[in-house]
Order: structure tokens, then sequence, then C-alpha cells
């Protein structure tokens, strides 16, 4: 704080230059870009409530979404807490370095991460309910750090059970070594009313924050072999064990 000579204080706290003030807007603008493409696919899927039922995957329309296709996905579930990817964006791909359908979803988290995505998977079917994931990609020598969301919304199959589900993946930030593996900031947990003719969901969601990760020891968690595998080639099979030279005398 200052006098500008005629008694008046100013204070310079929250002045930016021309080019801060660039820099500033193109980090919010570039959020609110991906915040507003997983709440398009939000908007979409109500769209296709039906009396409160919820839609079948078979009504999926991708021309509706064809903006989003880099992004969305359809997952299927496997077990009561795992879902794996039957029809994924090239995002989901670029994210993990290889093509990820047929995958499980976790495979785009870290290992800590996924205890609460096996939890929001099983509301998401059983409940059944909308999630919302915060993600964050720790960044390293050979990447940044990324932040992201993710959106599941629950879907019936041709045989009418909540089996599938409809839903987006987006990230800020450069994708760099690969596989990018995220971490869960925050999950939001929002009930689907079924029993009600209602288009949109009418609990409150619950948000559920994930506490700080205990340390992993990783030399306790890599398998050890119980015994040293054969020298396999691919012409002569598993080399027997033993001296490789052998002396023989003759005396004649």
């Amino acid at each position: 704080m200052f006098c500008n000579g005629m008694g008046v204080p100013w204070c310079m706290e929250g002045w930016m230059t021309g080019e801060e003030q660039n820099v500033v807007s193109m980090v919010e603008r570039s959020r609110a870009r991906d915040e507003a493409q997983i709440n398009d696919l939000l908007e979409y899927w109500k769209t296709l409530l039906n009396q409160g039922d919820l839609p079948a995957r078979s009504e999926i329309e991708p021309r509706r979404i064809e903006h989003l296709l880099e992004y969305a996905f359809i997952g299927e579930r496997v077990t009561d807490r795992l879902a794996k990817l039957r029809v994924a964006g090239s995002h989901l791909s670029d994210l993990a370095g290889m093509p990820v359908s047929g995958m499980p979803i976790a495979t785009m988290f870290t290992q800590s991460a996924r205890e609460y995505l096996a939890d929001a998977t099983e509301k998401l079917f059983t409940t059944p309910a909308v999630i919302r994931l915060d993600m964050r990609a720790r960044g390293s020598v050979w990447a940044e750090e990324m932040r992201g969301q993710m959106i599941l919304l629950p879907l019936r199959s041709d045989l009418g059970d909540i089996t599938r589900a409809l839903g987006a993946m987006v990230t800020q930030g450069r994708i760099g070594r690969t596989p990018r593996r995220f971490d869960i900031k925050r999950v939001v947990v929002t009930p689907i009313d079924l029993s009600a003719p209602v288009t949109t969901p009418a609990v409150p969601p619950v948000t559920v924050r994930r506490p700080a990760p205990a340390p992993v020891d990783v030399a306790a968690s890599v398998p050890r072999r119980a015994r040293p595998m054969p020298d396999l080639r691919p012409d002569r099979g598993a080399r027997p064990a033993g001296p490789k030279l052998r002396l023989v005398v003759c005396n004649d």
C-alpha cells in the first residue's frame, strides 16, 4: 500500500499485467470447457430418461454426442465393484498409451484410488446413482501434473438389468509419458429415485472426500518367484542344468 501524492492509499494486491491476465483466462477457459463437456453428457443422458426409468444402452445415439466421442465411453458391469470399458474414445487410449477397450476402468487409476472407484461403481449400479469424480495425476520429470473429471451414468442392458454405464473422462494438461494414472480427490454420488416419474435425480448428492493415501511399501508389494524361470529358447527349449563342458581323457 502506498500514497499517490494526494493522500489516497492504493493497494497493488490483485493487479496483474496484461500477459498475466491472459494466462489466468486461458486456464479458467480450459477448465470451464472441460466442465461443460461433462455437463453436456449429463444433460443428454437426462433427455433419455423415460418416466423416471433409466435409458437402455441401445438408446445411445453417437451422433447426438459427436463432439464428446473423444472422451466418452460405455462401461459394463463385471462384478458388484468392477466394470470394464466396452467402447472407449481416443482420449482414454492416449492417456493409457494403448487401446483400452475391454480393460477395467480401474486401469486409468492408481492402486490407492481403486478402492474408492470400487465403492463408486457399486453405488452406480445398485443404488443406482450418478457418479462424478475429481482426479489428479502426479507430475514427474517426464510428464506434468494433470487434473480431470469423470462422470458415470447408469444404463440398462437389452435384458433390462442395470449393468451398463455411459461415461466421459476429460483432463487438463499435457499427457507426456504414458501411462497416466489418476488419484481420486473427490467423489460425488447423486442417487436416482426410480419410484417417481422424474427427469432429474431427486435425492441430494453425497460428497465423499478421500483421505490422504497411506505410504505403500513397494518392496513388499512386489511378488517374488518361488524359483527362477528356466532359460527358454524357441529352438532348443529348456536348457538342462549342470556344467556346459565335460573333460574326456583318452590314454590310447
